[in-house]
């Protein structure tokens, strides 16, 4: 579906994958600031160029090299991945339509997330970690056997999360903590990752996800 008006957030396919629109600047040729979602790259594209795609349950795609799939009948714990999929912020909130956001803690009505937003239960959908039964995988707008072999490349770095490794800089969430708290990586020597606040882990339980979660940080984009 081409697009007349183009909004920050919305998922659209640009040369056949899946990205998500993060910019509108009008006055310039090529105007729409897109970030691939399966490795955070980044496009400039026109919206003659795009094509919306609006999220379904159990659709399933790789984030940030990881694959999870949209699940609405999911309730987020601490360190989850969730999709605004009907934002309803008030004036202290800014999330906005497919806002992605990690959950930071749980209340009655709602979530925390670790950008400080409310969110409440029926406004996102989980972001499940795996590949769920019955899912529908959305990483291309029309999938060649090219395309699969780029999304086999990707998935080990899902099942083998210490592949990546932690960089100065990268921001991480402690899920296990109370309260959660958000630490920038400031030194790492051989296995020990030192993070601000006084903070010293390991590289094995910082890629942990049941004990942290990373925080994309777009101004390193």
């Amino acid at each position: 579906m081409k697009l007349l008006n183009v909004r920050k957030g919305q998922f659209v396919y640009y040369q056949n994958k899946l990205h998500k629109v993060y910019g509108v600047k009008p006055f310039f040729k090529k105007s729409i600031h897109l970030i691939r979602l399966a490795d955070f790259e980044q496009r400039l594209a026109t919206a003659k160029e795009i094509d919306l795609y609006k999220p379904k349950h159990l659709d399933s795609f790789i984030y940030n090299q990881k694959r999870y799939t949209l699940n609405k009948n999911v309730r987020a714990k601490v360190g989850d991945y969730i999709l605004v999929i009907n934002p309803r912020p008030d004036s202290l909130d800014h999330h906005h339509l497919n806002a992605i956001e990690i959950v930071s803690s749980i209340e009655l009505n709602g979530i925390i997330s670790n950008k400080s937003n409310g969110i409440k239960h029926n406004e996102y959908w989980v972001m499940v970690p795996g590949l769920e039964d019955g899912a529908t995988i959305i990483d291309f707008q029309y999938p060649t056997s090219s395309d699969s072999e780029y999304l086999v490349s990707l998935e080990p770095k899902q099942l083998t999360p210490e592949t990546y490794t932690p960089k100065i800089g990268d921001i991480y969430q402690r899920n296990d903590s109370d309260p959660i708290i958000q630490a920038m990586v400031i030194a790492i020597k051989e296995k020990t990752v030192y993070l601000g606040g006084g903070l010293e882990t390991t590289i094995d339980e910082l890629t942990n996800s049941k004990k942290w979660s990373y925080v994309l940080n777009f101004l390193k984009q």
